[in-house]
């Protein structure tokens, strides 16, 4: 196919509210040795995205700055010392990580880093299972630890992450899996996907009612990204050598600690970060979770579908917690 000097995507040059996000004609990229040109079907958001745009993400935003870390779509192109005959090709379909970029229709990726798309998944399921699946499955395994038969609490259950790891941690044999959200209507969702319990953390005490589904006990994995109070109720929420993961500060609120708290249950504070993980536990991850899509085992929830020129209006409705599930910008 002929590939264009230019291509659209989403840019800004400055941090600030959704408003910055600008469409605009860029050059397209030309992809590097070990690289793969991918042109992109559909692309995730994710609030990673939205903490780069607010200058709040946990390394340095280069300006201008292409967004968009996970992407799906086709090879179009081969960069040098990537094999033609090799398991990646032109016209395969494809999804990755990508380090920046995505919210583009064309994106320049390492080849090594790209998964094939099984039959199961559309484009937009596709582009959501990437960077929140990969975050779903590491803080729940390698962070949390969880083990069969422990009580697994998953803050915003009925988000891109939460609706994948509550049915990880089904799929994994946790004795209980408590889903906590904002809405009767999220709550539904969860139970849809497998939750044994569920909590309204704004009409309900997150802690009292974990202590109250748990015989006192509380819970053995929590898992946490909304900051603020909700931190806060989740380490009171914490059994005896209880993990709380945290991987996010959606809110925008920071949560205050007292280490006493911790000590006084033998509980561990671990936080996660995908950006930083082994190459090696991506791929160990990858592979679980196409595993689990390919037996039919875990649903990819995608909660609404957006144009690219929307880009501002899918960030908006993911911080103002309007959304279920995973949000994705199509190309059009």
């Amino acid at each position: 196919m002929t590939i264009p000097p230019t291509m659209r995507a989403i840019r800004y040059h400055a941090f600030g509210g959704p408003e910055v996000l600008q469409l605009e004609e860029v050059p397209t990229p030309t992809p590097q040795a070990g690289e793969a040109l991918i042109k992109v079907a559909a692309a995730g958001v994710n609030y990673a995205d939205t903490a780069r745009r607010n200058g709040r993400y946990l390394e340095r935003t280069p300006l201008p700055y292409i967004p968009g870390s996970e992407v799906a779509g086709t090879v179009v192109a081969l960069g040098a010392d990537v094999p033609a005959d090799g398991p990646i090709q032109v016209g395969a379909r494809v999804m990755s990580l990508c380090p920046s970029g995505g919210y583009a229709e064309y994106v320049a990726i390492p080849a090594r880093s790209l998964a094939p798309i099984p039959d199961a998944l559309d484009w937009a399921s596709a582009a959501a299972l990437p960077l929140q699946g990969l975050t779903a499955y590491h803080i729940l395994h390698t962070s949390g630890r969880m083990q069969p038969g422990e009580t697994v609490v998953v803050n915003a259950a009925a988000g891109g992450v939460g609706s994948l790891a509550l049915q990880l941690a089904k799929l994994g044999g946790a004795g209980k899996v408590v889903a906590a959200a904002s809405s009767p209507e999220k709550l539904e969702l969860a139970r849809s996907l497998g939750a044994d319990e569920t909590i309204n953390y704004v009409a309900d005490d997150l802690a009292e009612r974990v202590r109250a589904l748990t015989d006192g006990k509380g819970a053995d994995v929590i898992l946490e990204a909304a900051g603020g109070r909700i931190f806060e109720r989740s380490v009171a929420a914490l059994a005896m050598f209880g993990r709380l993961v945290v991987y996010g500060q959606a809110s925008g609120e920071s949560g205050t600690l007292e280490p006493a708290r911790l000590m006084a249950r033998n509980a561990s504070l671990v936080g996660f970060w995908l950006a930083v993980l082994p190459g090696r536990m991506i791929a160990q991850g990858m592979q679980a979770l196409l595993g689990y899509v390919a037996e039919g085992k875990l649903r990819v929830i995608v909660g609404a579908t957006y144009p690219l020129a929307e880009a501002a209006h899918a960030q908006a409705d993911q911080t103002g917690r309007r959304t279920t599930g995973k949000l994705v910008l199509l190309m059009d």
